[in-house]
Formats: C-alpha cells, structure tokens, sequence
C-alpha cells in the first residue's frame, strides 16, 4: 500500500465523525522505484493531508518531508523528489491502519489494506 492510498482512506465505522487519519502501524514495508511524474506530483497535491502523509512516513523512517507544505514547493525538484518517495515509492506491506476514534485495526496484509467492516458495524 503506497502512502498516496493511505491518505485517502477513513474510518467508516457507523457512528465515527473523526475517522481520518488512520494510524499507520508498519510491520514490514519496502521502497519500490517508481519514475517520476512532476505534472502527477504537483495536480495531487492539493488532495493530499500533508500532516498525515508526514506522520505516515515518519512511521516508516523517511524523516525528509518538511513540517509545512505549500503549492510554492513544487518548482523545487528536491522537494518534487522527496514528496514523489513518500507518496508513491514507500510500499506498506504488512501492518494495519488503525481508527483515531475506535481503535479499530483495519489489516494490511501483502500491501492490500482490508477495509471490509462488520455486519455490526454498518
């Protein structure tokens, strides 16, 4: 699971208001190279939750992102590097995603996040 998906997943637990983000509990991830595209890079990244893509790769060790991310960044090739590596190369592939206002832990399991709810609650 790249961070690019992680930030765009919530909680849809029946009842949750506060369901994003998910915390990310990494048990195992790789670095997978993947070609950069700065047009993809800088039209993504208005959608992207730069506190939770940073907390994200925190967890996976890449310390590289700044703070604060604003639009004026992406005429910078090392902030385009840096962003395109957290979002698009970091590769979870086991671990979980946990709900901030449950607790409830969504499996990662060969880089595929379950997000399948119970019948309780949906």
């Amino acid at each position: 699971m790249r961070l690019l998906t992680h930030n765009m997943l919530s909680c849809n637990i029946k009842g949750v208001t506060n369901g994003f983000p998910l915390k990310l509990e990494a048990d195992k991830w790789v670095t997978k190279e993947v070609d950069l595209n700065a047009d993809f890079l800088r039209g993504i990244f208005p959608k992207i939750e730069w506190s939770a893509l940073l907390a994200a790769a925190r967890v996976l060790g890449f310390a590289e992102l700044p703070e604060q991310a604003d639009a004026s960044m992406l005429s910078s090739d090392d902030f385009l590097r840096r962003f395109h590596h957290a979002l698009l190369e970091l590769h979870v592939e086991e671990g979980a995603l946990v709900c901030p206002e449950t607790g409830r832990k969504f499996p990662i399991n060969k880089g595929i996040p379950n997000m399948l709810l119970h019948e309780d609650e949906v």
